[in-house]
This record gives structure tokens, C-alpha cells and sequence, in this order.
């Protein structure tokens, strides 16, 4: 999910964008006015930073707040003077908005805290406009000078009366700048007499001089979106025709066909592979009680449980893992009770979150506790339980508006913290100890052939591909709509121990044209026998700060030292359907990546060089998306780059 500001910040870009795009030859049979008179309105994107603490000589905050964010309105008459087109003044007088809101902080008292400033000005804005010759766009720059009208607050506190009031210590004028850019769209007939003109705008006022008080360092940074209504006297007509713009017709695009093939097509793997183990439990929505979907034991079947029961070999429904090793996940309390037992000076903190308030997280904690206390026997002076409103890290960041649903369900959950290292190891972050798995990999995801057609997405209607052998036969694949993907190599290839192709695209752009391109691909069947791999792979939180870098010591110290000289180390990075798709294309093709350059950097420092990396980002592709993202811990899951070495032959 993307933070306000970074919503507001693409919003602003896009209008300028949209700007710039509107620069037309003109075209007007009359002379522009010298004089313009108007009107605008807009929306104050107002951002709140620094601190603020004490609101007036009767109330201080318990906590101090730091980030505020609020649209209010701005209207203004306004003037324009313009004895040319390149160069001219503009004068804004009108009221402006300043306030803004700090949502459901969290103060020490574990207590909801909600602050709305009514902060408002009367701004005089002179300003100075740079034009065209041939377009109406223009930018403007100038000071800001505006006196204040009004200086209210509203202030909530979970278990304390609301309170309304003024802030003390208000400045009574502030001196400013602002920079900003429109366009006149002249909307009047050209014989008119009057030309009318809309022009929308944006303005960006930074925060130097928008301090509203004399105390504490609360400043005020606006971006402000809006359009004006603009009326001019026309002075004389022009006698010469307007010129013909000619039409430049756009660049074709060419879209590259690219076939990577795998080194070898396996039919199976099996692969020993280190499970990550999240150290937390998700709670439905209104419930306390543990969900049955995770394991839950007799007394008698817990005193005879081992982790290692869990090792059984499995065989994978895809090329990726199989919903059955998520039955792993499903005994964490168990997996924590028997180490607890085995462990007996361990100690944990339950820490419950709930959107209903730290009363209901403390109940879910609890029923943890409750299990582990009654069926493994842990003396309950062991275990913490704690509730809070939102987990340490939450999904739901501030300002998200997108796939709301998803994020709640994931904070409402317990998370499983210690200091103890028989439970914890840290993997860039508390994981709960791994747990081993024997499990049979059918059709390897390095045993595709990746098909990548550039641009695809936004730019194709449909694309599919014809693979032909050297006798004719063709199979069709497809119709497929993004910009990767794979085909079962073994699939290609059937009975065959190898065969060369021929891999032909056809694909139909949004405008109706029809593209082909050509390309081939050589494929070999590798050896009957069934290879042994290794596999690991890391798991992220909803944390955007968080990176690969976390990571640098576990791949280096744990994962790099088993790759043998010659071996295949194939990394795959995946991520959740929560967000943007194309940002999560991205995301995982870098994590990706990034997750190489550290192993490659470790085995060169051991002197091995001659280690093949097969890297790709699949981002939220359902497809190869290693569980599906119905569940929370499903799209934890899904946050992940997977590594696989396979052996040398």
C-alpha cells in the first residue's frame, strides 16, 4: 500500500504530466488580453511535520505528534497583467486553508489519540508568470504573505472527554513562497470579444516560513491542485491565418521476443528444504479463539509430538511448494510448545492486535497462552501476554486505500516474541528456528522455458506462440496477457530425450495490428535419476524498509558455504496480490536480483566462480506464486525469495 504522500506526490506529477501534454500550437484569431480577471478554487494537500505537543496553556498531549495530513479549501479573485505572452504578474487574494488531522496515535498510555487543527489564513499572493510564444503553458513564483483568521483544534482521547479549543502561541502573519505551473485552455468562440480561459494548476509551497506557532517546530508543507476561471477584453483581431500543425505520427514499438531455455528439463526433484516459521498467529475477525485451521493436539498427542514427524517426504501439486507444507506453519504452537518443554529457562511474550482495542488482543494472546499452558504443560509464568491496537509491524500502514480488507485481516493476529535463542534465530529478522522438509518437486520451475515479450501488458491485446519441431508439429500455447511466461519444458518435449524448436509469437496491439515475431530454443531432457537439492528461501514482512540487506548475513554465512563449485543456484522472487501489480513486478525482480549479488559477492570470497545463477521476478503471477492469497499467512508466504541450489551432475 502506498502512504498518502506518495499518492499526493504521484497525483501532482500526473497533472504535470498532463500539463505538459497539453502544449497546442494556438490558434486564436484575436490578440490575448493585457488584463485578466478571475476567480479559482482548489484543493490544499496540506502535509504536517516537526512536533507538536502542547496545544494551549490547559492541555499537553500525552504524546508528542509528528505526521498530519489534511485537504482543505482554497478560493481567490484573482488578476492577471500580461503586456506579452513570455512574461507577465499575477495577484491572488483568497482564503486559505491550513489544516490538517493526526489519526489514531498511539500514545504511551496505549490510548487512541486524534488531533484536527483548523489552522486558516487570508493569503495575498503575488506572484510572477514565465509564458510561451506558441503554447498556454506557464509557470508562476512569488511570495506568500498571509495573516491568520483562525486557530481551533479538536482534540480526542480514548477514555477522556473530547476537547475543543484554541491553539495558543499563533502567529499572526507568516511570509512564505510558493512555485507552480498551468495551462489556459481558452474555452470562448474566437469571434468573441471576451476570451475566457479554464486553467488548471498546481502549486507547491515548501515549508520554510509556514510555521504556525511561536513554540515547539510544527511546520506546514501544501500542495495545492485547483483551476481558474480566468476573463479577458480582446483588443484586435489578427489578420493572418493560423498555422497547420502537422501530425507526427508515434514511434512503432518493438517488441522483443525473448526464449530463455533451461539447462536441462527434470521431470522431478526432491529437495531438502528449510522452512521459514512465522512467529505468528492469525485470528479471525471477531473471534479469540485460535482458528481450527491451525493443528491443535490431546494432552497424550502432544507428550509423544516431535518436530521431526513434521520431515515426512511430500509430493509438490506445483512446481513451487504444495498447499501440504503449509500443515508445517499449521503446528506452530506445537512446534513452539515441544521446544518450550524441551527448553525449560525459555520465555516468551504473546503480544495480541486488535482494531477492536488491547483488550480483545490481550484475549487472543491468552488463548494461546491457554494452549500451550494446558496441553504441553508450560508453566504459565513463562509466557507474557500483552494486546495492543496494531502489531509491532503492521500491513495496514497510514493513508493506505487499497486492499483494505487484506491488510486488516493480517494485523489481527498474535505475535510470538523472545529473547531466547532456542526458539528465535535471527534470518534478518525474529523467525521462529526453521524447520526441515523432505519433499519430491515435480516439473522444476527451472525446467520451463521463460517466454518474455516487452511492454505486453500495456501495449498487447493478447499474445500466444507456436512451438514447432523439426518434423512439423506444432503445439500452441497461450493466449496469455503479461510480459512473462513459462512453459513446462517437459511438456515441449513429451517422449523426446531433446529436439530444437522453432517459437513463433503472434500478438494483436490495442490499436488492432498484428505482430510476429521468430525465435528458437534447444531443449535436452536431463538424466533419469532424481536429483537431490537443496532449497532456501526468506520471507518478508508488509515493510516497506525493510530490504534484502537484512538478509546479507544469512546468505552469506548459512546459504553461500553449500553451493559447490559448477552448481545451478536458481533464485525466484515472488510477493502477494496486495498493491500495485506492476510494483510488485518490480519488487520481486529486485529482491531477486539483490539476493544474487550478495551469494555471488560470498562465493567469490571462497574462490568459487564457476556457480550459473538462473534469476527471475514472477511478482504477484498466480501462476508460480508459491501459495494461493486467500489467508494471511498465505500472503506472508507469498512475500518471499525462494532459493534452490541443485547439485552438480
Amino acid at each position: 500500500m502506498l502512504p498518502i504522500f506518495k499518492i499526493m506526490q504521484r497525483l501532482a506529477i500526473c497533472t504535470l504530466m498532463v500539463v505538459f501534454a497539453a502544449t497546442i500550437t494556438a490558434s486564436a484569431q484575436t490578440t490575448p488580453p493585457t488584463w485578466w480577471f478571475g476567480v479559482s478554487g482548489a484543493a490544499n494537500l496540506n502535509f504536517y511535520d516537526g512536533t507538536t505537543q502542547t496545544l494551549n496553556n490547559n492541555l499537553i498531549a500525552p504524546t508528542a505528534l509528528h505526521k498530519g495530513f489534511g485537504a482543505r479549501p482554497y478560493g481567490s479573485v484573482l488578476m492577471e497583467y500580461r503586456p506579452g505572452r513570455v512574461w507577465g504578474f499575477m495577484l491572488n487574494v483568497g482564503y486559505d486553508g491550513k489544516g490538517a488531522q493526526y489519526d489514531n496515535v498511539i500514545a504511551p498510555c496505549n490510548c487512541l489519540v486524534t488531533l484536527k487543527a483548523d489552522i486558516d489564513y487570508v493569503a495575498v499572493e503575488p506572484s510572477l508568470r514565465l509564458g510561451f510564444q506558441n503554447n498556454n503553458l506557464f509557470f508562476f513564483a512569488g511570495p506568500r504573505l498571509a495573516f491568520n483568521i483562525t486557530d481551533a483544534f479538536a482534540y480526542t482521547q480514548v477514555r477522556q472527554p473530547n476537547t475543543n479549543g484554541n491553539f495558543s502561541n499563533i502567529k499572526s502573519t507568516q511570509f512564505s513562497g510558493q512555485v507552480g505551473m498551468g495551462y489556459d485552455f481558452i474555452v470562448s468562440a474566437p469571434a468573441s470579444t471576451t476570451m475566457v480561459s479554464l486553467s488548471p494548476f498546481v502549486s507547491y509551497q515548501p515549508y520554510f516560513g509556514q510555521e504556525p506557532r511561536n513554540i515547539e517546530s510544527l511546520s506546514i508543507t501544501t500542495v495545492r491542485v485547483g483551476i481558474a476561471l480566468k476573463f479577458g477584453k480582446v483588443h484586435k483581431a489578427r489578420t493572418e491565418p493560423a498555422p497547420t500543425a502537422t501530425a507526427v505520427p508515434a514511434p512503432v514499438h518493438d517488441f522483443n521476443l525473448v526464449v530463455n531455455a533451461p539447462k536441462g528439463v527434470a521431470a522431478k526433484r526432491r529437495v531438502s528444504e528449510t522452512l521459514p516459521l512465522l512467529n505468528v498467529v492469525f485470528f479471525d475477525d471477531g473471534s479469540v479463539q485460535v482458528p481450527a485451521r491451525y493443528v491443535a493436539l490431546t494432552v497424550d498427542q502432544a507428550t509423544g509430538f516431535k518436530e521431526e514427524q513434521l520431515q515426512n517426504a511430500q509430493t509438490d501439486t506445483k512446481s513451487v511448494r504444495s498447499a501440504g507444507q503449509l500443515n508445517v506453519y499449521y503446528n506452530v504452537l506445537n512446534i513452539l510448545g515441544a521446544r518450550m518443554r524441551a527448553n525449560p529457562a525459555t520465555t516468551i511474550t504473546l503480544e495480541g492486535a486488535s482494531a477492536k482495542g488491547p483488550e480483545e488482543g490481550k484475549e487472543m494472546a491468552s488463548a494461546v497462552k491457554t494452549y500451550l499452558v494446558t496441553v504441553f504443560g508450560i508453566d504459565g509464568s513463562r509466557i507474557t501476554v500483552k494486546g495492543s491496537y496494531k502489531p509491532i509491524v503492521p500491513s495496514q500502514q497510514k493513508g493506505a486505500t487499497k486492499d483494505i480488507a487484506l491488510l486488516h485481516a493480517e494485523d489481527n493476529r498474535v505475535d510470538i516474541a523472545t529473547s531466547s535463542p532456542e526458539l528465535l534465530v535471527e534470518v534478518g529478522g525474529g523467525m521462529m528456528i526453521p524447520v526441515r522438509i523432505d519433499a519430491m518437486q515435480v516439473n522444476p520451475m527451472d525446467s520451463e522455458v521463460i517466454l518474455k515479450v516487452d511492454s505486453a501488458k500495456q501495449l498487447l491485446k493478447s499474445w500466444s506462440v507456436d512451438v514447432t519441431d523439426s518434423a512439423g508439429v506444432v503445439q500452441h500455447y497461450g493466449p496469455y496477457t503479461d510480459d512473462q511466461e513459462g512453459i513446462s519444458g517437459k511438456m515441449i518435449l513429451g517422449t523426446r530425450q531433446q529436439g530444437d524448436y522453432k517459437v513463433v509469437m503472434l500478438a494483436e496491439t490495442n490499436s488492432g495490428a498484428t505482430i510476429k515475431r521468430e525465435s528458437t530454443v534447444h531443449l535436452v531432457s536431463a538424466d533419469e535419476s532424481i536429483e537431490v537439492g537443496l532449497r532456501y528461501s526468506i520471507v518478508f514482512d508488509f515493510d516497506k524498509a525493510k530490504t534484502i540487506a537484512a538478509y546479507d548475513r544469512f546468505l552469506t554465512d548459512v546459504v553461500a558455504p553449500l553451493i559447490a563449485d559448477g552448481a545451478t543456484v536458481i533464485i525466484h522472487g515472488h510477493t502477494d496480490i496486495v498493491g500495485d501489480e506492476a510494483y510488485n513486478q518490480k519488487l520481486s525482480e529486485s529482491r531477486a536480483q539483490q539476493t544474487q549479488a550478495i551469494i555471488e559477492r560470498a562465493l567469490k570470497n571462497k574462490g568459487k566462480n564457476n556457480v550459473k545463477f538462473e534469476t527471475l521476478g514472477f511478482g504477484e503471477d498466480v501462476n508460480h506464486s508459491p501459495f494461493d492469497n486467500d489467508l494471511p499467512e498465505q500472503r506472508f508466504y507469498n512475500r518471499t525469495v525462494i532459493i534452490d541450489i541443485v547439485p552438480v551432475k
